[in-house]
């Protein structure tokens, strides 16, 4: 009997703490509460309006690519221009790629600007940033210097990169185009001395080696 009237003024004491600490502490609750609530609606507009960013930015893609079809260029660069500007990893590059693709814009340096734009304002996964690089790369290799070239090609020549076998056959075949054979050769050497390429680079790193020795 005595057991049980002590663990009932036990269980009164606790409920009487826990009344205690809610009416001193209510104002600090419900303002907690009142800011996690608001908290998970900022988060949900938050998302909510990127999906629907990116459907719009998807949809001006698709429309520019119909204007290009139907020869309104100017209009198509307009809207792709506003894309990149976008900063979106996936529409600002496949923007940027359709303006290079469709010689929308002939000035090379304002494209080299937008390739910079797009590496320095968008988050890309490592490779997709490589794929990026190694795209630039490619169209200034008909016109840039041989250091900035090599500049650009950096981050994809300093590391163990999926684009690093590209690389070296763009560099080899820069310098092979402007008849600096030795160097062109290091870089077909180097492009066999990788493992687990596919046959195509080592059939296309032979084929250039071979017409280097043959010269």
């Amino acid at each position: 009997m005595n057991e049980n009237l002590f663990e009932t003024q036990k269980n009164l004491t606790r409920k009487e703490k826990i009344r205690e600490f809610y009416d001193k502490n209510k104002k600090l609750i419900f303002s907690f509460f009142t800011i996690l609530v608001i908290f998970f609606i900022i988060i949900n507009f938050y998302i909510e309006n990127k999906k629907n960013d990116r459907i719009l930015l998807s949809e001006n893609y698709i429309q520019a690519k119909v204007l290009i079809e139907n020869n309104s260029k100017e209009k198509a660069e307009e809207i792709l221009r506003e894309v990149i500007s976008s900063n979106d990893s996936t529409y600002s590059t496949l923007s940027l790629f359709l303006l290079l693709d469709e010689n929308l814009i002939d000035d090379e340096k304002e494209l080299l600007q937008l390739f910079d734009y797009v590496l320095e304002n968008c988050e890309f996964d490592k490779n997709i940033e490589n794929l990026v690089i190694l795209k630039k790369s490619i169209f200034q290799s008909s016109f840039a210097k041989e250091d900035e070239l090599l500049n650009t090609l950096k981050p994809l020549l300093s590391e163990e990169t999926l684009w690093k076998p590209h690389a070296l056959l763009l560099i080899g075949d820069y310098y092979l185009s402007n008849y600096e054979k030795q160097k062109a050769k290091e870089f077909y050497i180097e492009i066999l001395s990788l493992k687990n390429l596919d046959n195509e680079f080592y059939n296309r790193a032979t084929m250039q080696l071979g017409i280097i020795n043959n010269e």
